[in-house]
């Protein structure tokens, strides 16, 4: 009796465990069928009647691009239908699924014959290989993501052999702290966006160079690369075509890094946010000496750069160093000194809102009043009804110049626009608040 009771609560939970496998047929069909798109949503695709149980609807719409993401599938389903639903689809969206077994992939991949686009993003892939007599169905796939799957580097090695018009691979959040060098190229790679993990040393980096010889964009943000560790003709050899390299967050904490980007003989797009040797330095102070080490850059953290920004941060850099220590004056100093000459310091102009102290006098009540000179008179009697208790209306201002007064005579203040500044006022003069109906300048008040 204990025996069958075993036996019987084995086969209900292996029936409850194959009820929760969802397969890649039973997602696309409920999600894309003729119910949530009444109108229509990419290729119709009618289905023969399916048998008894068939989670597959006879109706169904499917797009060019599949998005089936954190939809719980751990298994492929019926190969049959999965060539049927997907005969138009180029893209396709698995990530944030149960997917662990290649296997299963492949069937799904391979019944796919147009699939341009494929995302296996957090699918539990750590150690599980990709045989090589499978791979070849991924032949036609052109960009390629993996992101935080800790795939493993013999899989990627695997599937960028067999991958012959591959042009972008994805392969962030996958805990890597050294490359493993593949034996064979992958010459129609163009990005390659490895950001977030854990490499620091530039070797591993410079493997890329040689597993992706046409490279034109490297992704390498929120890594701990320490330095660029290598000479202008190894750098021209590894990396001839790239074009654009991302290094936030990095390590980098020598200029000498930065001179070392220009040994990329395409480099034209580079990224270097949040790295140590720029954050002692202000925002303006960052962005223009590093655009003026980077004569060949014509975009910088994600801006356009115009012939007048560089030529501002050039102007700018030769200012900055030109009272250091001949020894300590950088290479690009004296290229720029030869292009513009010895510039003469800027001015030392103080922006500084300029204020001035005058006497208010109200009635029988004199008091001190710090006066911004950039505002207006109409701030400036917004100040005074605050701090006076001064009536909202029915009051005049009159500006007595102490240097002037017995040649020129009180100014009134009429224009509420007009700025301060605009009538000299000088510490130790006067403003006089006159009440209207008592305003025509009598002796009493003046």
């Amino acid at each position: 009796m204990e025996e069958e009771a075993y036996q019987r609560t084995v086969t209900m939970e292996s029936s409850f465990d194959e009820e929760e496998v969802r397969t890649f047929v039973q997602v696309v069909s409920e999600k894309y069928n003729a119910d949530n798109f009444p109108y229509g949503h990419g290729v119709g695709i009618v289905i023969l009647p399916s048998p008894p149980g068939s989670p597959v609807k006879e109706h169904l719409f499917l797009p060019s691009s599949v998005v089936v993401n954190n939809c719980g599938i751990r298994k492929a389903g019926d190969k049959s239908y999965i060539a049927t639903l997907c005969a138009h689809v180029m893209e396709l969206d698995l990530s944030h699924n149960q997917l662990d077994d290649w296997a299963e992939i492949c069937s799904i991949v391979s019944n796919i014959p147009h699939l341009d686009f494929l995302n296996l993003s957090m699918n539990p892939l750590s150690g599980v290989e990709l045989e090589p007599s499978m791979a070849d169905i991924f032949s036609r796939v052109r960009q390629l993501v993996l992101i935080n799957t800790r795939v493993s580097w013999e899989t990627v090695h695997t599937l960028t052999r067999h991958t012959p018009e591959l042009e972008e691979l994805f392969l962030c959040l996958n805990q890597y702290n050294t490359v493993s060098e593949s034996p064979t190229s992958c010459p129609s790679l163009r990005l390659l966006h490895i950001s977030d993990n854990l490499l620091q040393d530039w070797t591993e980096v410079r493997k890329f160079g040689l597993m992706f010889p046409c490279l034109r964009t490297l992704v390498l943000a929120n890594n701990g690369i320490e330095t660029v560790g290598d000479s202008q003709e190894t750098l021209q050899r590894l990396f001839p075509n790239l074009r654009s390299i991302n290094l936030t967050n990095s390590g980098l904490s020598k200029w000498e890094d930065i001179e070392r980007l220009n040994f990329f003989p395409k480099l034209e797009e580079v990224k270097a946010k949040g790295i140590p040797l720029l954050q002692p330095y202000s925002d303006h102070e960052r962005h223009s000496l590093l655009l003026a080490q980077l004569p060949s850059v014509m975009v910088l953290n994600g801006g356009e750069v115009s012939k007048e920004d560089r030529e501002a941060a050039e102007r700018f850099f030769i200012r900055y160093y030109q009272d250091c220590p001949q020894e300590e004056l950088p290479p690009r100093y004296h290229v720029l000194v030869s292009k513009y000459g010895h510039l003469a310091p800027l001015a030392d102009v103080d922006l500084r809102p300029r204020r001035t102290v005058v006497d208010v006098r109200w009635g029988d009540r004199v008091v001190a009043v710090s006066l911004h000179l950039e505002h207006t008179v109409a701030e400036l009697r917004k100040q005074l009804r605050a701090l006076l208790q001064l009536p909202n209306n029915g009051i005049r201002l009159f500006f007595i110049s102490r240097e002037m007064c017995s040649v020129v005579g009180p100014e009134e203040l009429k224009s509420g626009a007009r700025a301060l500044h605009s009538y000299r006022i000088r510490d130790g003069d006067e403003i006089l608040v006159v009440p209207k109906d008592k305003s025509r300048c009598s002796s009493s008040h003046i």
